[in-house]
């Protein structure tokens, strides 16, 4: 390690909390918070259910199948469902470790008894006593956050991965997106997604396992995108089959079918 690298100091909840609040104002998809306890509304249940108990992962998922049903008047590939659950879990989760590291230079440690899920709302509720990191070396931070995301999703793409039907490395793909695509969000609703594809960059540069690939962002050729910053995911969301005339701007299949 670098001399002038700092080792992780545990910190206080309440810059977490801060960056909650400021996360929630800039989009109305980033609704987590610090509490005792969930609130009213929704359907709650705790992370370390999604990884231990197959019941709950199937209520989530029948649930999603009939929604899917119901949107595009389609009967989803069996694999569609429990992947589009994932990734919303997958990608809430790693907000709410991301977002305060890039806001705050804090990354909260998750444990799966700390964190309860609202699966109809998409809000998590972190625990008052979850503890944070931080250092002053931006490397060092950032190894820890990948650390952090890899050992609270890690469980439940053990739980998901025979219903996903994906590899190892698939599932962790959908992570890395998760992760890089997360900052993007969040970037654009604070208005200067360069900033947050510059950290998302610096935060997965590739070659940092179990992530596979990189962020990679870069501008988007696109006239009308003004360039903003855009990437090519490293798995694959499969919107494709339930709308198969649609591709998504990221998927990494325009580059089979499209000269993009």
């Amino acid at each position: 390690m670098p001399a002038t690298a700092v080792l992780p100091q545990r910190l206080a909840l309440a810059p977490v909390a801060d960056a909650y609040r400021r996360m929630a104002a800039a989009s109305p998809y980033l609704r987590m918070e610090v509490a005792e306890r969930p609130g009213p509304g929704g359907d709650w249940v705790r992370a370390r259910r999604l990884a231990e108990d197959p019941d709950a992962v199937a209520t989530l998922v029948a649930a999603e199948e009939r929604r899917i049903r119901e949107t595009y008047g389609v009967r989803p590939r069996p694999d569609v469902a429990p992947t589009w659950v994932l990734h919303r879990y997958a990608f809430t989760a790693a907000l709410a470790m991301s977002g305060p590291w890039y806001l705050e230079r804090r990354v909260p440690l998750l444990a799966a008894d700390g964190v309860t899920y609202g699966w109809r709302t998409r809000r998590l509720v972190v625990a008052p006593g979850t503890e944070t990191v931080a250092a002053s070396a931006g490397a060092v931070l950032e190894a820890e956050l990948r650390a952090a995301v890899a050992a609270h999703l890690a469980p439940v793409l053990e739980a998901f991965q025979p219903l996903v039907r994906r590899g190892e490395r698939g599932m962790w793909a959908l992570v890395t997106d998760a992760l890089a695509q997360g900052l993007w969000h969040l970037g654009r609703g604070l208005g200067d997604p360069w900033a947050a594809a510059r950290a998302a960059d610096a935060l997965l540069p590739g070659g940092t396992a179990p992530l596979p690939g990189a962020a990679a962002f870069r501008p988007d050729p696109a006239p009308e995108a003004g360039g903003e910053p855009t990437r090519t995911r490293v798995s694959c969301c499969l919107l494709y089959t339930v709308r198969p005339e649609e591709v998504c701007a990221t998927c990494p299949r325009r580059t089979r079918r499209t000269s993009v």
